[in-house]
């Protein structure tokens, strides 16, 4: 079984974040995991609506939120693993969406 690298707050917006917002129809792009986080979860009806079975930007979405609540750091790393592990995925959706554009 592979290992998942798991990305700092930094690496996921720089890497997501642009993409993520053109879908959400967002007026800037995140800066921070929260607002990537609701950005997710607003471009699930766009995503859905082109086609792709946009659940999992809700499931990252909501490992981003458990992380960020997380007070333990053995626990945070959990959720931002589960969250990095589907990430990609979801990368691809909006990168593609955006492309379809």
């Amino acid at each position: 079984m592979a290992s998942t690298t798991i990305l700092t707050a930094d690496e996921i917006l720089d890497f997501y974040a642009e993409d993520v917002a053109f879908v959400a129809e967002a007026e800037a792009t995140a800066t921070t995991l929260a607002t990537f986080a609701d950005h997710l979860r607003d471009s699930v009806d766009a995503l859905e609506m082109a086609g792709f079975e946009a659940d999992e930007a809700q499931v990252v979405a909501q490992y981003l939120d458990d992380a960020l609540a997380a007070t333990d750091p053995a626990e945070k790393q959990t959720f931002m693993k589960k969250a990095c592990e589907r990430i990609g995925f979801v990368g691809d959706m909006a990168s593609e969406y955006r492309d379809m554009c």
